[in-house]
Formats: structure tokens, C-alpha cells, sequence
């Protein structure tokens, strides 16, 4: 039986709510407390701080589900997921951006079953709006009722293609020389994600490296609002992969993206 919920949604939506205040206090400093990891990627208090509190939360929320989070990690502390539930969280995707000051920075909470993200939230704590994917897609922002989401078919001309703002590699670039493309939008952390999924895109390529918990939440959220992620030979993305590593990936909403710069409309399903 899913662990996924509407009251487990709203549960861990007003958890990200919180992290994403404990991250614009720090945001709002002149010293964030910047410093590099392992991986040469940087880590600022409010990536260690928002992961604090995600992990409390959910610890006391699903006590028996494994949580695979991105610092946790990077410390070395890696939960057995085997092939019962998880959660993947990435408590500040973006950190570029956040040290930038640009605000497209996000908290990303999902839940992954048999390999899939059935539950997930990404939380943008700058214009303290979330995204919300399970049972159906919808955004909330301060303020405004709830907006049900839903990708839309691709212009007949080609697609609205999402590129990161901080990541663009070269052979990305290759592989859309081969795609028709209307507009290059750019955007930063899994935001790119939630565009599709509210009909503000049509496609989002990466070939760069990328981690689960990076993409898992956006990929609730898409899913959920009738994209599909999929490897370019068309293959779904998992979830519970060794060394949480991602393969190259496709993002898309109605319109799928064909080799050869060919399109098929309609949703290929996942």
C-alpha cells in the first residue's frame, strides 16, 4: 500500500515551507558560511540548516523510511533504501544560484516508491510558492488560491527549451542542434521541472551529471501533471540507483522529443 497521501502532501509541503524560511534568514546575510565539499561543489549554512530541519521532520512524520539526503550523504551517512519506500531531499537545489543572489534556488522533498517519486514538493522560499506533485499537480503561492497544473502539446514550429542557467554543458548543445527549437529559456535548479509542468515549456535536456535528489521532486511534480522523464532512448528514469547517480535525461510535457530532431505528439507514457 503507497505511503502517498493528501495529508502527507500537505505534510511535508509545510515542511519545506519551513526550511525555506530557515534559508532566507541566512539569504538575507552577508556571510552565508560558504565552504567547498569533497566534490568541489559549495555548502552554505542554509543547505546544512534546511536539512536539519527536513530531516526532524520526517524522521518524526515516517519513522521507518529511509530519508537519502544530499549533505547527509556528502558526510557519508547513506541509508539502506532496498526496495521499500524513501524519501530523496535536496534541502537547497541551486546553491549557485543562492550565492549569486538571483533567487532561483528551491527546496525539493520527494517520496520514492518501486523506484518511481509518487509524492513531491519543490518549495521556492523567494517567492514562498510551492509546487506540489501526487495525486494530480498544482502550485500555491502566498496569497493566491491553489492552481491545478497540466503540460501542454508543443508548437507544430518545435519546442520552448529549458537550459540551466549555471550547468549548460556541450553535449547538450550537440544534441539540440538536432531538435527544433522556438525558445531558449533559462532557468536554475529544478524549477525547470515545474515550467513544463504548468505549461511554460515544452523541454528540458540534460546531460550533464546530476544526482536523485536533485531531480526527484521536480519529477513528482511533472509526472503528476501528465510529462514524462525519460533517458534519450526512451527509457524511464528510476530512482534507488547505485551511488544515487543519474543517467542523461529528457523532460517533456505533451510532446515528446524524437531522434533526429523529429517530434511525436501525445504523451508517451511512462
Amino acid at each position: 500500500m503507497s505511503l502517498a497521501s493528501a495529508e502527507l502532501a500537505a505534510s511535508i509541503s509545510t515542511l519545506a515551507d519551513a526550511a525555506g524560511a530557515a534559508i532566507l534568514e541566512i539569504y538575507a546575510r552577508s556571510d552565508p558560511g560558504t565552504r567547498e565539499k569533497a566534490d568541489r561543489t559549495p555548502v552554505t549554512e542554509a543547505d546544512l540548516e534546511s536539512e536539519r530541519l527536513i530531516l526532524a521532520g520526517l524522521r518524526e512524520l515516517t519513522p521507518d523510511v529511509p530519508i537519502v539526503a544530499e549533505e547527509s550523504v556528502a558526510a557519508g551517512v547513506v541509508p539502506e533504501t532496498d526496495d521499500g519506500p524513501f524519501w530523496l531531499v535536496d534541502p537547497l537545489d541551486g546553491t549557485r544560484e543562492f550565492l549569486s543572489g538571483n533567487g532561483e534556488f528551491t527546496v525539493n522533498i520527494a517520496l520514492v516508491e518501486a523506484g518511481v517519486p509518487v509524492l513531491g514538493v519543490v518549495h521556492l522560499p523567494v517567492q514562498d510558492t510551492s509546487y506540489l506533485g501526487g495525486a494530480g499537480a498544482a502550485t500555491v503561492a502566498k496569497g493566491h488560491e491553489r492552481r491545478n497544473l497540466g503540460v501542454v502539446q508543443a508548437n507544430e514550429a518545435g519546442f520552448r527549451v529549458l537550459v540551466s542557467r549555471s550547468h549548460l554543458d556541450e553535449e547538450t548543445e550537440r544534441w539540440l542542434a538536432d531538435v527544433p527549437v522556438t525558445e531558449r529559456i533559462s532557468a536554475g535548479s529544478s524549477l525547470k521541472f515545474c515550467r513544463i509542468a504548468e505549461g511554460a515549456a515544452d523541454l528540458y535536456p540534460r546531460f550533464g551529471r546530476t544526482m536523485e535528489w536533485d531531480t526527484a521532486a521536480g519529477q513528482a511534480v511533472l509526472l503528476a501533471a501528465g510529462g514524462a522523464v525519460t533517458t534519450p532512448s526512451g527509457t524511464p528514469l528510476r530512482y534507488g540507483k547505485p551511488g544515487f547517480a543519474n543517467p542523461s535525461f529528457l523532460a517533456f510535457g505533451a510532446t515528446a522529443p524524437q531522434a533526429r530532431g523529429d517530434v511525436e505528439t501525445g504523451h508517451r507514457g511512462t
